[in-house]
């Protein structure tokens, strides 16, 4: 029987397969520490720098294992490089005749009824949705999997693409005339009768939450579950097991509504004003509430006289509809639907106004024109050790930054995962050699007025030693703004920044632009690998810990100071390491990379905690003096 040395190693398979491939002693031996957990059917944590190569590493043992397996990624953009790029080397080099399956949430999907119900009121399009409605209709006819992503011309945000998917409220299920033919359904039963699926978190713990409410399920049974980026899930689980109410599920119940209503009861007096009466009292709501972008405690906003007198006519609006739909819901599947919802959701607000404090915090989310009610759990460990145990599944739990101060209590304690054995492997790169951190002398502590000027003031002259080719991070959209402006006037180097482009357009517009600058805070702080030198130089304005306004924060702070607990120490340093970690990720992403890393903050030196940062970074040369970063430079160029 092969081993996973047998397909990693020196004379393996995947050396014959890949040119220069690399041998690493680390993914070996990441891969046989898998394996042998697998045959004991343990659980385990395993962390892998960067460069290790983990997805081979946890690859190769799963199809020797000859479990069924379900491989869990971060994102759809991870799913679908590691389902068409490194799933198809691992098999062939394994040379086992597996089943593999691509599973993505319904979102990501066609759904013909409501493509059918976009068509038949096209006028809640523009001319350009229009045109691409036809666009989809024709792709509907050709297309296997029928995955939204196989339209690229077809912009992420436009709205006919929310017009043709189903959301689990108005999906009508076996009900649906399209059923034997639904996309969805069609994928999932693809899944379920592979050896190996690949899916991600968003749908994974959806799948959580629909078997605690005891709705069925979205995925197939599996003995192994291997959860890639696995530092995303305690944020991602605590998101999935709140219960949440957005402005765009009303408003979409009103024109589904509407919609019904010219279908399969135009004769009913009154209903569209009644409706928009409805639709009025929502975005009334929305105007009720403070800012444009804002996440507040619920607790500090239920009683102000204006929220409260909007969310009392929004229910009365919403009783009305109801009453309509109750006498007349018998009249077609999509009335049916509409009643069952409008039921559905007065109800969630009439509790989530009432509820009280307590394991769960209730928050308000702002977003633009739009906003979400919440109830976030403070802890989600009990439930997701429990969840997890109803899958009767060995778990793999991987990343690159999942210790703190090489130890895993603070992810471990998320997940409830205590029991679970721990096994780190740094990273094959040579950071002593290839990399230097930068520590900037005189400037102050972050909260000091100017203090982003300073730290701009002291980033010029590294950016000039490097030539640009530089990604400057932020904590603060704000610091991002102020920097911007600054560094664009100091320097001639080609200068991107988060907002002004698309996040990928933004990225292959740097890796393609010599001697560029890119500005971003935290969605570049992970997920973007540039290789080579297009990429020498990040800089990092503070060290990244959470908003201390946040209500989500502020309340799981609270309750461990109740505890007993050092909140600051046990829980905001950790999650900003890992944060760090993440982004200093950023610099080296092959063997003959080199880079400088400027860390403006004065607190990893002046303060108790900064040597927690520090000692959970890889090992690095450091300096304060730029004639270092010059010499460093030229030895490498």
């Amino acid at each position: 029987m092969q081993t996973p040395t047998d397909i990693l190693g020196e004379h393996g398979a995947l050396a014959d397969l890949i040119p220069d491939f690399t041998i690493r002693t680390q993914q070996v031996e990441m891969a046989e520490a898998i394996g042998e957990a697998m045959d004991r059917r343990e659980s385990l944590v395993c962390e892998a720098g960067t460069g290790t190569g983990k997805t081979f590493a946890y690859l190769v043992p799963a199809l020797q294992s000859g479990y069924k397996v379900i491989i869990s990624t971060g994102t759809r953009h991870l799913q679908d490089q590691l389902f068409t790029r490194d799933l198809p080397l691992v098999r062939k080099a394994v040379g086992r005749p597996l089943n593999v399956a691509l599973l993505k949430g319904r979102a990501n999907y066609l759904c013909l009824y409501r493509m059918r119900l976009a068509e038949a009121d096209s006028r809640r399009l523009n001319r350009q949705g229009r045109s691409f409605l036809f666009d989809i209709r024709d792709w509907s006819q050709r297309t296997d999997s029928g995955d939204l992503a196989e339209l690229t011309h077809i912009p992420e945000d436009a709205a006919v693409r929310s017009a043709c998917i189903s959301s689990a409220e108005n999906c009508l299920g076996q009900e649906c005339d399209y059923y034997d033919d639904c996309f969805v359904f069609r994928a999932r039963r693809r899944a379920a009768d592979a050896d190996l699926a690949v899916v991600n978190h968003h749908l994974f713990l959806a799948d959580m939450v629909l078997k605690e409410a005891g709705y069925g399920e979205l995925l197939p049974s599996a003995e192994v579950v291997v959860f890639d980026e696995a530092h995303q899930l305690p944020e991602l689980a605590s998101q999935f097991f709140s219960e949440t109410l957005s402005g765009r599920q009303l408003l979409e119940l009103v024109a589904d509504s509407r919609t019904a209503y010219f279908e399969e009861a135009a004769d009913l007096p009154g209903f569209p004003e009644m409706l928009d009466r409805c639709e009025k009292a929502v975005r009334d709501l929305r105007l009720s509430f403070p800012g444009k972008e804002n996440r507040v405690a619920w607790s500090e906003l239920k009683d102000a006289a204006e929220v409260s007198a909007a969310l009392s006519t929004l229910l009365e609006k919403m009783a009305d509809v109801h009453r309509v739909l109750e006498d007349f819901a018998g009249r077609g599947k999509s009335l049916d639907n509409c009643h069952k919802r409008v039921a559905a959701l007065s109800a969630f607000i009439e509790q989530f106004d009432e509820a009280e404090e307590g394991e769960y915090v209730r928050w308000l989310e702002l977003r633009g024109n739009g906003f979400l009610l919440h109830r976030t759990p403070l802890d989600i460990a009990d439930v997701f050790r429990t969840r997890m145990s109803e899958y009767d599944c060995l778990s793999v739990f991987t990343s690159a930054t999942l210790s703190v101060n090489r130890r895993f209590d603070h992810f471990s304690t998320q997940l409830g995962l205590e029991d679970v054995e721990a096994r780190s492997w740094d990273s094959p790169f040579n950071f002593k050699t290839q990399s230097v951190l930068y520590s900037p002398r005189g400037l102050p502590d972050p909260g000091t007025p100017g203090y982003t000027e300073r730290v701009v003031e002291r980033s010029i002259p590294l950016l000039r030693l490097t030539r640009g080719r530089a990604f400057f991070l932020f904590t603060s959209h704000r610091a991002l703004r102020a920097a911007a402006q600054l560094i664009s006037a100091a320097l001639d180097f080609p200068m991107l920044v988060q907002g002004d482009a698309p996040r990928t357009e933004l990225l292959e517009t740097f890796r393609t632009t010599p001697h560029a600058v890119l500005l971003g805070t935290s969605s570049f702080w992970e997920g973007v690998d540039v290789r080579g030198q297009a990429l020498s130089c990040v800089i990092i304005d503070k060290l990244p810990f959470a908003a201390p306004d946040d209500p989500v924060l502020r309340a799981r702070l609270k309750q461990m100071e109740e505890q007993g607990r050092n909140p600051f120490m046990d829980y905001q340093v950790p999650e900003a390491v890992i944060t760090l970690k993440q982004g200093i990720g950023r610099l080296l992403r092959d063997r003959s990379d080199y880079g400088v890393l400027m860390i403006g903050d004065p607190r990893l030196r002046t303060r108790p905690y900064g040597r927690i940062f520090l000692n959970s970074l890889p090992q690095m040369v450091h300096t304060r003096e730029l004639g270092d970063i010059e010499a460093f430079l030229r030895r490498h160029e």
